[in-house]
């Protein structure tokens, strides 16, 4: 008798064990900010960040620009409603999509990748993994296959089933905002000037559009000239793939040395005045605090890696729907109902 009473104390014991564990990596992982966590899927969809994985590597395979798409699109879905999924629902009866935006209209992409990893998640595990999870995944992906940083992304989202135009022309950082604008729209989110300049490093993949920058080269204060602060001989290679009009969807990388890789070499170029948007280069121009961030990530990328993955993590958690909250849509352009 006294051996089956150690028995089920030990397994009383091993019980209370399991749930602590649980219950850290909740704590650990949002617990605070709606219960997302890690295992979220483990056991309804267990190869579900996989599936993610996979369909983004396939889509960077093809188009190496695809993952700076991927990361834009998660950065703008969550300073709008938080990380919903908003941003993925087309305009329908009381919908009008966020994708009309002024930050969002003829630049936003990547609309179709997603759409291939619903796809193949519904045919794995239907109803299971929401489009706002899929989307954060994809944007962890896309640092990891252009050589950035991994991270456990807390799971367990769910969609909205609303969009704001105007919190997505209101909340969104522009290209031509000075720092404090920007500052102030992170603040908003809950997030800091450390946050702002790590996710800004986001901008060493990618590109951007001759329209977001043309100020800097012809009108940067509204006097027919240009932005001093930009370093001349860059200024000149930027005005031949931009002239004063037209041209406007015409490309220049983000990062002048290494746009397909992910990197510190934004954060070099910055100091060198070769920043190409002007969000990018005031973080070394207009404040004390940023400008030394900027200086320690560009001699140490283990640094900025690292604040790079927590701040990633950090602005996944904005806002989130959890529990009976939304819905799981089964197509991430529209609502269910």
């Amino acid at each position: 008798m006294a051996k089956i009473g150690s028995f089920l104390v030990l397994i009383s014991l091993a019980c209370s064990l399991t749930l602590c564990i649980c219950d850290d990596e909740e704590n650990n992982y949002g617990g605070d900010r709606g219960n997302l966590f890690p295992g979220f899927y483990s056991r309804s969809c267990p190869n579900a960040e996989e599936i993610v994985r996979s369909v983004v590597a396939q889509a960077v395979a093809r188009e190496t620009r695809m993952a700076a798409s991927l990361m834009r699109l998660h950065f703008h879905d969550c300073f709008v409603q938080g990380c919903d999924g908003s941003l993925l629902l087309d305009s329908s009866g009381r919908i009008v999509t966020e994708k009309s935006s002024n930050p969002n209209s003829g630049s936003a992409r990547g609309f179709e990748v997603v759409d291939q990893i619903k796809a193949a998640l519904e045919n794995e595990c239907p109803g299971i993994v929401s489009c706002a999870d899929a989307l954060t995944l994809a944007a962890r992906d896309s640092s990891v296959l252009t050589g950035g940083p991994s991270w456990m992304v807390p799971l367990g989202r769910r969609d909205s089933t609303s969009a704001s135009l105007s919190g997505s022309n209101n909340n969104i950082p522009a290209p031509n905002n000075t720092f404090n604008t920007i500052l102030s729209r992170f603040n908003r989110q809950g997030l800091d000037v450390t946050d702002m300049v790590a996710l800004s490093g986001s901008h060493t993949i990618g590109f951007s559009r001759c329209t977001s920058f043309r100020q800097r080269l012809y009108n940067q204060s509204g006097n027919g000239t240009p932005d001093t602060t930009l370093e001349q001989s860059y200024a000149a290679n930027l005005r031949q793939r931009c002239p004063r009009s037209g041209g406007d969807q015409n490309l220049s990388e983000l990062d002048i040395n290494s746009a397909g890789r992910f990197d510190n070499s934004y954060f070099k170029n910055l100091i060198e005045n070769m920043g190409l948007l002007n969000s990018d280069e005031v973080l070394f121009s207009s404040n004390e605090e940023s400008r030394e961030l900027v200086k320690k990530y560009a001699e140490d990328q283990e640094e900025f890696f690292e604040q790079f993955a927590e701040s990633m993590i950090k602005m996944g958690n904005i806002s989130p729907l959890t529990g009976s909250s939304g819905e799981i849509r089964k197509n991430c352009r529209k609502i269910n109902s």
